[in-house]
């Protein structure tokens, strides 16, 4: 790593808060190797500092995935009619006038190319400003019951086509409840907290649970209810140093056998909103070449943002990884020009 990264990791943090949306943010920086640490906090945040992950979660939904199927559990291949009641999923999946909801499998949740819609960009409920404006709850028949309201955007499994959703990975963590026999707080507990040691990493329960503000705009939200309810698709609470084990240990083999990670690592581009962001299984893939590093990028992130303005991935090129919160709802695509900053100047 350059010597003077860490005056260009400084500059670049220090830019990024100066905006008066940004009231507090963290960043932790670090090698492969464990030679090199870096971290900034704003706003009273350090690196142990509760954050919520959003869909960074999604990551732990995925462990999940793989550590069942490593364990001969499931298939990737499995059709989700194995694991959740049909009468439940009926009409899910209805593209084009024809009812495709018995063909999605599990790899088209991970994969994001179920082409099921996203109910909080889409729905006519606008169910992701009706949560700025007043908690509430929800479960998977809600999920479910909005999904079906909305049209599909593609048949499942069409090949070059991804779009991001919610639901997929709400059904995932149907899916691991039902194989493992537990919770999906206990599923993540059993095949991540306990193998890496993390205390201060949890699933809330109940609105008793600490649960961290999220800022919108200028104002801050206090969404117990909505958080709670978010589960396996991005509801955990963590800290930057637990995250940066937990990401390490995820790209590490540590968690599952990395050699899956081969079979991971196709590619489809997201909606247009997603901007650079293509999705792998289970995760993101954002290219360093584009237009917004002046083409000057070279290699790829892995990993996950939140829409609340976490992040967390690795730069492959430079065996560098990058964890944080900006802590910022209204604009979710910052973390990830962040990071690309960030990338730029390792």
């Amino acid at each position: 790593m350059k010597t003077h990264s860490a005056a260009a990791f400084t500059k670049a943090f220090d830019h990024i808060t100066q905006s008066r949306y940004i009231q507090e943010a963290v960043v932790l920086i670090e090698d492969s190797q464990g030679n090199y640490s870096w971290s900034r906090g704003y706003g009273g945040r350090d690196i142990d500092s509760p954050l919520l992950m959003a869909s960074i979660g999604k990551l732990f939904t995925t462990t999940c995935i793989l550590a069942l199927q490593e364990r001969g559990q499931l298939s990737l291949n499995d059709r989700l009619s194995m694991y959740i009641d049909d009468q439940l999923l009926s009409g899910l999946h209805v593209y084009q006038g024809r009812e495709y909801t018995s063909e999605l499998t599990v790899s088209d949740l991970l994969f994001q190319a179920s082409g099921l819609p996203d109910i909080f960009e889409e729905s006519k409920n606008a169910t992701k400003a009706r949560a700025i404006q007043q908690d509430f709850s929800y479960d998977l028949v809600d999920m479910i019951r909005w999904t079906k309201q909305l049209k599909p955007r593609f048949a499942p499994g069409t090949k070059g086509k991804a779009h991001y959703a919610d639901i997929n990975f709400d059904l995932l963590g149907a899916v691991i409840e039902k194989v493992n026999g537990t919770t999906i707080a206990d599923a993540y507990e059993e095949f991540i907290y306990r193998p890496l040691k993390l205390t201060s990493t949890y699933l809330p329960l109940s609105v008793d649970d600490h649960i961290p503000s999220i800022c919108y705009k200028e104002q801050r939200l206090n969404l117990p209810l909505f958080v709670c309810s978010c589960r396996a698709s991005g509801g955990t609470i963590t800290t930057a140093r637990e995250l940066m084990i937990f990401l390490k240990a995820f790209f590490g083999g540590k968690l599952f056998n990395s050699v899956v990670m081969h079979t991971l690592a196709q590619y489809n581009r997201l909606q247009l909103t997603m901007g650079p962001i293509r999705y792998g299984g289970g995760y993101m893939r954002i290219g360093l070449q584009t237009l917004l590093t002046a083409f000057r990028g070279r290699g790829e992130l892995l990993g996950h943002s939140g829409t609340s303005g976490s992040f967390a991935f690795y730069y492959p090129k430079k065996e560098i990884f990058f964890v944080g919160d900006l802590n910022q709802l209204a604009k979710p695509s910052w973390p990830i020009r962040f990071v690309m900053q960030l990338a730029m100047k390792a």
